[in-house]
């Protein structure tokens, strides 16, 4: 196993970095396809979100890998590799299967414990899937990654030690307030973006109890579904509606509450456009316009802070309200959890490479079977069918039996750490052709 994880996240690089080096879906497969084709690397997967960016590779070189996956990060963010390298960081073999376990269970989020990097780890090993970027050992990893992170939600209390980004932001903006229920109440509501996070903030504000929610997305179908489905879960259809993003700017003017993430390149929203909505504003706003920006990207222009009567809450004002120590006995049982999986990880993976090797062990054992069967029968020209039956089944039980212990046994030490040279050593003790165990890890490479 040769994985190395590269990459920068909110606790290793300022949000500002973070925004400029953000990818937009459509970079990612095309760093994916540069990354597979660098000499020392096998097979990649990417992980983006609003607050990291890391690539996973299987490698043949360490060095060569860190300067290759480095350098394409660099490329494909633009961000200079100058800049860009002192906020990088880098995980080898199991320290890389260790931090993409921490992450999976929400440890290395900016809300400790939240659950929306599972999907979006899910996202990750798709598209590397979709690329055929993703071979055994990153769909090992990522697979495994899934479910330690169910694991630690289902068997701990992590999921009360932090909230999701969604509402950890919310609850910024309702400060003061009892709850984010309590504070949203009867609020107009804007949502800007129909994608995964827009959703989940569209649907937290509906349950919230706003009594008017409008849904802006550049795909106004998507915003349409997305508004379809809220209303059937509240079962009124007057509350909520959808707009195309020519809307938006309409639709700013009448909302108290606006969330916005919709993944743009750009700006969505203009310190003057959001200064001439608070200018025209269809009644008086007691607690003033509350605005959520959970792009990255940023959507809303940070000089929208000093609007009078405005108050946004951004990726950079979570980060800093970030407490991360709530719940220390939960985060101490996830990380228990971590270890324990990191170890199961590893000790599969070690015992995986010595398969190709038992395989092609009992491959050769069959053939001197075949052979010997084969000769015997020349020589005995008697034998019924019943008879040679019996002396096939019986010779080839023998070397089931002689065989079955050292391979149980090897496959057992192989899984330990240090245990990556008894391939070797069975190899070399039987004489195997590399070819023919080469074979059986690559099937493939025998097809005409």
């Amino acid at each position: 196993m040769s994985l190395l994880v590269v990459g920068l996240s909110h606790r290793s690089a300022p949000v500002s970095v973070l925004e400029r080096a953000a990818l937009e879906p459509q970079a990612r497969g095309k760093l994916l396809q540069d990354a597979v084709g660098a000499e020392p690397v096998a097979e990649a997967a990417v992980l983006s979100t609003c607050n990291r960016i890391e690539l996973y590779a299987d490698v043949e070189k360490f060095h060569a890998g860190v300067a290759d996956l480095s350098t394409l990060l660099a490329q494909h963010s633009g961000v200079g590799l100058e800049e860009l390298t002192p906020y990088l960081y880098v995980h080898y073999e199991d320290r890389a299967v260790h931090h993409l376990f921490s992450v999976a269970c929400g440890l290395d989020s900016m809300v400790v414990g939240e659950g929306q990097i599972l999907g979006q780890i899910k996202d990750a090993l798709a598209l590397a899937q979709e690329l055929h970027t993703a071979g055994r050992l990153l769909n090992d990893l990522f697979q495994q990654g899934l479910r330690v992170g169910k694991r630690a939600h289902s068997e701990t209390g992590i999921d009360k030690a932090g909230q999701s980004l969604v509402t950890f932001g919310l609850e910024q903006l309702a400060a003061g307030s009892a709850s984010v229920e309590e504070w949203a109440y009867g609020k107009r509501a804007l949502v800007v973006g129909a994608g995964s996070m827009s959703s989940l903030a569209a649907a937290t504000l509906a349950r919230a109890g706003v009594a008017e929610l409008v849904i802006v997305n550049r795909t106004l179908a998507r915003a349409e579904r997305l508004s379809a489905a809220l209303a059937d879960e509240r079962g009124d259809a007057d509350f909520v509606r959808a707009l195309p993003m020519d809307g938006v700017h309409e639709a700013l003017g009448a909302a108290d509450v606006v969330v916005s993430c919709t993944g743009a390149a750009g700006v969505v929203l203009t310190t003057e456009a959001v200064q001439s909505a608070v200018g025209r504003a269809e009644r008086p706003r007691a607690a003033g316009l509350s605005v959520l920006d959970l792009a990255m990207p940023r959507d809303v222009d940070a000089g929208v802070h000093r609007i009078e009567g405005v108050r946004l809450v951004d990726i950079e004002s979570l980060a800093e309200a970030e407490a991360d120590a709530p719940m220390a006995a939960d985060v101490e049982a996830v990380r228990a959890i971590v270890a324990e999986e990191v170890a199961a990880f590893g000790a599969a993976q070690r015992a995986a490479t010595i398969t190709p090797t038992v395989v092609a062990l009992r491959t050769m054992a069959a053939d001197v079977v075949a052979v010997e069967l084969a000769r015997l029968e020349g020589r005995l020209h008697g034998m019924d069918d019943k008879l040679r039956a019996e002396v096939t089944q019986t010779v080839r039980r023998v070397v089931d039996k002689l065989l079955h212990a050292p391979t149980v046994r090897v496959k057992q030490l192989a899984g330990e750490p240090g245990g990556a040279g008894y391939a070797d050593a069975l190899r070399e003790l039987f004489d195997l052709d590399p070819q023919a165990v080469a074979a059986v890890s690559n099937p493939e490479q025998e097809r005409p």
